[in-house]
């Protein structure tokens, strides 16, 4: 049975994509700088600058400094999600995990892993932060509400069953610790597609009893 087409979404207004364009760098700049001088030693006003947006434009987008590289950290797992969603249904879903991973985490040939560098620098600066755990938490927390119905499908299960949203909660946090323990080390942005490949492997048992 082929996979259901998702709901095509409307195109975004000029107005719209120039507000996300002014997010994602706002972002990007308090990635940056988070990485270089650590949570603690950030302000608002250095995000905003680095930017090149006024202090009041960044408090239009954020709340908190800490919530300015929400849309970048929560770009992996949207684009996880995605792929998994667009899988084919034939394929095992623990083949469909690895691969949509793999496919999410590998930087594309020929260009820089920015994204996950980044990452890799937040990630470092969040035991000096109690707020920036707390969006990472909180991102990953809405991954798993939003795999719930994706894996389920490809797993033949219920959504809100109990092994459904076991799984889903297993897998996203096996994506989690992956990164995260790639983001401890020093190896290369690439490895850690092998992590997380390595940690949606051990999930082997649930989901290849279907």
């Amino acid at each position: 049975m082929p996979a259901a087409a998702e709901p095509e979404r409307p195109a975004l207004s000029l107005t719209e994509r120039r507000k996300a364009a002014t997010q994602q760098e706002i972002a990007l700049a308090a990635a940056r700088l988070f990485a270089e001088h650590g949570a603690e030693g950030t302000t608002a006003e250095d995000i905003a600058r680095t930017a090149g947006v006024s202090l009041r434009t960044f408090y239009r987008y954020f709340r908190t400094k800490e919530d300015a590289v929400a849309p970048l950290l929560a770009d992996g797992s949207r684009q996880w999600i995605a792929l998994l969603a667009a899988a084919d249904p034939a394929v095992p879903p623990l083949s469909a995990l690895v691969d949509a991973a793999r496919a999410a985490l590998d930087p594309a040939p020929g260009q820089p892993a920015e994204a996950l560098v980044w990452t890799r620098g937040l990630l470092r600066a969040m035991p000096a932060d109690p707020a920036l755990r707390d969006v990472w938490h909180r991102i990953h927390h809405d991954a798993e509400a939003a795999l719930r119905p994706v894996l389920a499908r490809l797993a033949g299960l219920p959504a809100d069953s109990l092994d459904g949203r076991l799984l889903a909660a297993a897998a996203n946090t096996a994506m989690r610790v992956a990164v995260e323990s790639w983001a401890a080390g020093d190896s290369a942005p690439g490895s850690a597609a092998d992590l997380a490949a390595d940690a949606l492997g051990r999930l082997a048992g649930p989901l290849t009893s279907n």
